[in-house]
């Protein structure tokens, strides 16, 4: 409970992953991979309710076996290619209000992002306030995005860096960031009038480029594996 406001987290876990099959329950240094993110909600004083949204009887029992709630098989059209967080959020969201259950806050916790940590949950809540309704994670990039470009068919680079940057160095440029998938917080109603977490009065919780892997292939998986999961 935050606020004496509750807190329901949500991490979707779909058994469908074509570019690394069965991605969510792969073991990754000793656990399947959502153990790691079901066990580091487990320890937030924040979260009244942990539930699982899956539509794979394998993740369901993995699920609960660490210790969160599978309150509902998903349904078929919620489970293709094509379905969105802020679907499954909604279809959970609903789910409860039909039982009478109210919540005041969600929080979207991928299973991707291993190496979250509860003091990242935690740094998000403590973010929100009368002006702050979602906290997004974000990290630093990699790469500045002024050094990239698209290429014409040709592959001319002539106008690939702008003239003004040409010649600058890295530490020289801006600092750029980017969403790295690891938690996602909103005061309900905001979520459903922006139909997401980004809007007016959403701030971001900046984590460490070491803490922001999200697992979409084998090398995402190797790496994170390789960064001390604790």
């Amino acid at each position: 409970m935050y606020n004496n406001r509750k807190v329901l987290a949500i991490i979707p876990a779909r058994g469908g992953s074509k570019r690394l099959p069965h991605k969510n329950i792969l073991d990754l240094n000793g656990k399947p991979l959502i153990a790691w993110t079901i066990e580091t909600a487990k320890k937030s004083k924040f979260i009244d309710k942990l539930i699982v949204s899956t539509d794979d009887d394998k993740i369901a029992e993995i699920s609960k076996k660490y210790g969160a709630e599978v309150p509902f098989i998903r349904p078929e059209n919620l489970s293709s290619d094509t379905t969105t967080s802020v679907d499954v959020i909604l279809h959970t969201i609903n789910f409860y209000n039909e039982k009478k259950i109210q919540f005041d806050y969600v929080l979207l916790l991928q299973p991707t992002s291993p190496l979250r940590t509860n003091e990242d949950i935690n740094n998000a809540f403590n973010l929100l306030n009368d002006k702050t309704k979602a906290v997004v994670s974000v990290c630093e990039t990699e790469h500045s995005p002024l050094w990239s470009n698209t290429l014409p068919a040709d592959l001319s680079m002539k106008d690939f860096i702008k003239p003004e940057i040409r010649n600058m160095r890295s530490q020289d440029l801006p600092k750029y960031y980017r969403l790295n998938g690891a938690v996602y917080l909103a005061d309900i109603e905001y979520f459903i009038y922006y139909k997401g977490f980004l809007g007016d009065e959403t701030k971001a919780l900046i984590m460490l480029q070491e803490k922001s892997i999200d697992i979409d292939s084998e090398v995402d998986f190797v790496l994170a594996g390789l960064l001390n999961c604790k």
